[in-house]
Formats: C-alpha cells, sequence, structure tokens
C-alpha cells in the first residue's frame, strides 16, 4: 500500500525541479545581458556594474509601483464580483497585497546572481538584502492570511464551538520564531539546521522564557476542546474580582470586562487550575433562576377561621385551591367523632401561612414572565430563630438584566403587601423607628 509521503515524494521533486530550471534560465539570461554590456565600447568597465545595479533597481521599481497596483486593482475588482466571504476578508486583511511584495524581491533574488558574477561580494550582499525582504513578506502573508480567517471563522455558524485566537497567536509565535532563525541565517551565513541545533543548548532558557505561553497554550486547547469558555460569554470568578463579558481568549491572558466597565486581565492557565462560573448556559436556556426568600413573623401564623376563608375565597387565585383543600379536609375529619372535632387541635385546618404559600404558587403560575416549562417551587426553608423562611424558586422568562430585575422586585413587592391579606407579618429586624414607638431609646 503506498504511503503518502510516497505519492508527495515524486510531486516534490518535479516542482524543485522546476524552480531549479527557471532559476537556472533568469541566472544565465542575467549573466548574457551583463556580458553583453560589458563587451560594449561604449560602456565603460567600472560603471558596468553600477549600471547594472540602476537598471536592476528601476526594474523592481518598476515592478512596485506599477505592474502591483495593477495587480492589486484587477484583484479589488474580481473579489467585488464574487458573493464569497472568504475572498473579502483575504483582500480585506491584506494578503494579496503582501503578496505582491514577493515580486520585486523575487525578480532582485534571481537576477543577481548572473547580472553580478563578476562582483561576488555585491551579489552576495544583495541576494541576502532580497532574501530577507522575500521572508519578512511571507511572514507577513502568513499573519495576514491567520487574521483573515479568524474573521472567516467569526462569520461562520459554528463560530462559538472553537476559540481560534490561543491557536492564531501559537501559529503567529512559531511563524515568527521561523522568520527569525531564517534571517538569522540569511546574515550569519549558516544552515537554519545549524541554527536550530544550537538552540538546544538554550531549551531550559526558553522554557522559564516562555513558561506563560506554554501554559497558556495548553490550557487554551483544553478550553477550546470542552468549550469550557468562549467569547462572548459571562464569566464570574471571585479570586479574580471578574464579572462580566469574556472580550479576549488570548495565549496569556483573558480580558474581561466587567459590569462596572472595568477591565480585569486573567492568566489563562488560571482557568483551568482554578474554578468559574460560565453563565452561558443561562443565556442559552429559555429562562433566569429566581431564588430569593423572604421571613415570615411565626407569631402571625394561626389556623384560617370563616371569617379569613370567606375574605380569601374572593382572590382570584384561591377560590379553587380554597374549595379543593375544604372538601379534602372535611373528608379526612369526617371520620374523627364531633367532640373532638370541637378541639382546634384534632383533625385538619387550613392555616394562613400553607394558604398563603399556594397563593404564591398560584400567582406564579399565572404570572406572563414566569417560564412554565422549567422548575417553579414555593418551599417553606428550615427556621432559624429569625422567622420562617418562604422561598420562590423559578426561572424568569426574561433574561435580559435590567428586565429580570424589574420582574423579581414585581414580584416580591406585590407578596410583601399581600402577606397583610392572609394576617401574616414580615418579619425584620427591629429598627430605631420600632424603639422610638414603645419608648425606648434607639441608641446610647
Amino acid at each position: 500500500m503506498l504511503e503518502t509521503s510516497d505519492v508527495l515524494k515524486p510531486s516534490t521533486k518535479i516542482i524543485a525541479n522546476q524552480a531549479e530550471v527557471i532559476d537556472s534560465k533568469v541566472s544565465n539570461f542575467a549573466q548574457d545581458f551583463s556580458e553583453w554590456l560589458s563587451n560594449q565600447s561604449w560602456v565603460p568597465e567600472s560603471l558596468a556594474a553600477l549600471i547594472l545595479f540602476v537598471g536592476m533597481l528601476a526594474a523592481a521599481a518598476i515592478i512596485y509601483f506599477v505592474f502591483r497596483p495593477l495587480i492589486l486593482r484587477w484583484v479589488a475588482h474580481y473579489v467585488g464580483k464574487t458573493d464569497a466571504i472568504w475572498d473579502n476578508e483575504l483582500a480585506g486583511h491584506g494578503v494579496f497585497r503582501w503578496l505582491t511584495h514577493l515580486l520585486p524581491g523575487i525578480f532582485i533574488f534571481l537576477l543577481v546572481p548572473g547580472l553580478f558574477k563578476s562582483e561576488p561580494s555585491l551579489a552576495n550582499i544583495l541576494r541576502g538584502a532580497s532574501s530577507l525582504y522575500i521572508i519578512i513578506s511571507c511572514y507577513l502573508i502568513f499573519d495576514s492570511a491567520v487574521n483573515a480567517l479568524q474573521a472567516i471563522y467569526t462569520k461562520s455558524p459554528s463560530k462559538g464551538k472553537i476559540n481560534l485566537t490561543t491557536f492564531a497567536q501559537v501559529a503567529k509565535l512559531l511563524a515568527a520564531l521561523i522568520a527569525i532563525i531564517l534571517a538569522l541565517a540569511v546574515i550569519l551565513g549558516k544552515s537554519p539546521l545549524v541554527l536550530l541545533g544550537g538552540l538546544g543548548v538554550f531549551a531550559s532558557v526558553l522554557m522559564l522564557v516562555f513558561k506563560d505561553v506554554i501554559l497558556g497554550f495548553i490550557a487554551g486547547i483544553q478550553l477550546a476542546s470542552n468549550r469550557m469558555l468562549s467569547q462572548g460569554d459571562w464569566l464570574e470568578m471571585t479570586s479574580y474580582q471578574a464579572d462580566g463579558t469574556v472580550e479576549l481568549i488570548g495565549l496569556t491572558t483573558v480580558k474581561v470586562r466587567n459590569w462596572d466597565e472595568t477591565i480585569t486581565t486573567i492568566p489563562t492557565y488560571a482557568l483551568i487550575s482554578e474554578s468559574f462560573k460560565n453563565w452561558r448556559g443561562m443565556s442559552e436556556s429559555t429562562g433566569r433562576r429566581i431564588k430569593r426568600s423572604f421571613l415570615i413573623d411565626t407569631g402571625s401564623i394561626k389556623f384560617c377561621d370563616e371569617k379569613m376563608l370567606r375574605k380569601l375565597r374572593e382572590v382570584e387565585h384561591l377560590s379553587g385551591y380554597i374549595g379543593s383543600k375544604e372538601a379534602e379536609i372535611e373528608k379526612s375529619n369526617s371520620k374523627l367523632e364531633e367532640a373532638r372535632l370541637s378541639n382546634r387541635v384534632n383533625g385538619r385546618r387550613l392555616t394562613n401561612l400553607g394558604t398563603f404559600r399556594a397563593y404564591i404558587e398560584c400567582y406564579l403560575k399565572a404570572h406572563p414572565n414566569i417560564n412554565q416549562e422549567m422548575t417553579l417551587i414555593v418551599r417553606q426553608l428550615a427556621a432559624e430563630g429569625r422567622g420562617i423562611p418562604i422561598e420562590i424558586y423559578c426561572f424568569s422568562s426574561v433574561k435580559e438584566w435590567a428586565g429580570y430585575e424589574t420582574i423579581q422586585a414585581d414580584i416580591f413587592d406585590h407578596l410583601f403587601a399581600v402577606a397583610p391579606e392572609f394576617e401574616l407579618n414580615v418579619f425584620q429586624e427591629p429598627t430605631g423607628h420600632d424603639f422610638q414607638r414603645f419608648g425606648m431609646p434607639s441608641s446610647k
């Protein structure tokens, strides 16, 4: 069975052979032209190299200032006629612009060996300079292409699944290291493999210098692969006093804009080593949780008498509940003797607190801004000496912060106002006004 490398080797050899043929032809042409110019009687021998140098620069300038704008104009015209997004992003981020920078660099790189064969030192300088220009242009092409890919991804339907920022920064960092190694190889006249071998000596130093980068890269992969955090999520991390929207997930830091408009930066690896809360689940769900309790004074809890029940039967949300509950209690109490029922301790009876809980549940089920498909509970919590806690656990269908808080406040405003209708008192700590009512000083 053929390996992939076996298939690619012939193609690679063909491309390399074609490049050598082109380089050889251009070099031979340049050499022939250089020899022809040197043989001309009207050209002084001392000025031949200068004429070739000026002519080469003039030709490179024509390529840069004339042909390059024409190519870019044609590319812009072609991109504008297509409906695709990717070519617009490539053009907008300068990929084609940096690609055309290669033309004068490659032109000089190919012509120099043949034109200045008689001036090897000048040829080496010019070829090295053109090589550096090509290396820098290639890095900028790669950088622009990565930026364009990020922009294309952010406009795709799957933009929230993978965070490309970390991978893009790692790719740019690796490309920059490769460009620096190649540039040093050109300047020093050494093979890049020799420089790479020498980097092994500084491996421990590099590990210390790029410790945060390495940790951030690993953390970024885990965050992206497990979808733990994405740009635009609401993040809450108390250890770093962060509570807001994630604006950027970088290689070493995560940028969070807090609700008070301050900016918090968190080391990327801290999101793996420490705990944080991501509110994305709430944002993607159909409701936002309301979980709040209030206290009922135990001294106001009592059985409902006929007068109270007659008044409560007129409440819209309670008429059906009281009727069904009275029938259930009457059936249960029918098993007891009349004499025993005369004692209020015996048998079952409605209490104002139980009826109030039933009212709250019916009120929430009829509320237009409460999601009826999610959990809805009105429960009594354990008493701790400060009254009976009644907790409401439900979900608002409005998730936007201001609207959510308004709905929550309106619900409790209403409950505080109707509690006296059930002859219940909402518990609160005594205030200075309470002390003054009893003729007691509020403070010494």
